[in-house]
């Protein structure tokens, strides 16, 4: 799983620096594909019992971490206005947030289908602005990767970054540091208060 995601993002960065773009879920099934051929010849096809496509449909049932839902309405009791912003896609981030019973504390769900750039090329966190119809210094994004958190200093955006996995307490020095770090999003919504 680890090295297919890298191998996502680094495709969909790729697209972007060159000028290009597709979407998450294309560009995560050809991944997949790849990583399938490579281990199973025969697994790298496509049609009826396509194994990328299996794993993709998976996504639409995941879950969100355990303190997702009591520190999102932390955040929003305490007066913040709160929307996403993904990669992937908004569907799905609306299935999650729905599943969580914390849907309704967001006002917009976005994804990088409006500005055809994906994150972190500053044009995404800009377009989260404008469409939020807010200056870029008054949004902090949060998030978990630390190149999300880079990208959204360096086009303007305060940043919050949530210590999860592995390599919870590494930040890379060579990224521009976070405005904020906390454990969880309940941490995150007393460190704001």
């Amino acid at each position: 799983m680890p090295l297919w995601f890298a191998g996502v993002l680094r495709d969909g960065f790729a697209l972007t620096a060159a000028g290009g773009y597709a979407d998450f879920a294309d560009v995560a099934r050809d991944g997949l594909r790849r990583l399938l051929a490579s281990a199973a010849p025969a697994a790298g096809h496509t049609g009826p019992d396509d194994p990328a496509g299996h794993v993709l449909a998976g996504f639409s049932g995941l879950d969100v971490h355990p303190d997702v839902p009591d520190g999102v309405r932390a955040l929003r009791a305490a007066g913040y206005r709160l929307v996403t912003m993904t990669n992937g896609s908004a569907a799905l981030t609306d299935g999650l947030l729905t599943r969580a019973g914390v849907r309704d504390c967001f006002d917009a769900l976005w994804d990088v289908t409006g500005p055809r750039r994906w994150k972190p090329d500053p044009r995404s966190y800009a377009y989260v602005a404008r469409q939020a119809g807010v200056r870029p210094a008054d949004v902090m994004l949060v998030a978990v990767h630390p190149w999300d958190i880079d990208g959204a200093r360096r086009a303007g955006l305060a940043g919050a970054w949530l210590r999860r996995g592995a390599d919870a307490d590494v930040y890379p020095r060579t990224m521009t540091a976070p405005t904020l770090a906390a454990d969880d999003l309940g941490e995150l919504a007393q460190l704001l208060g």
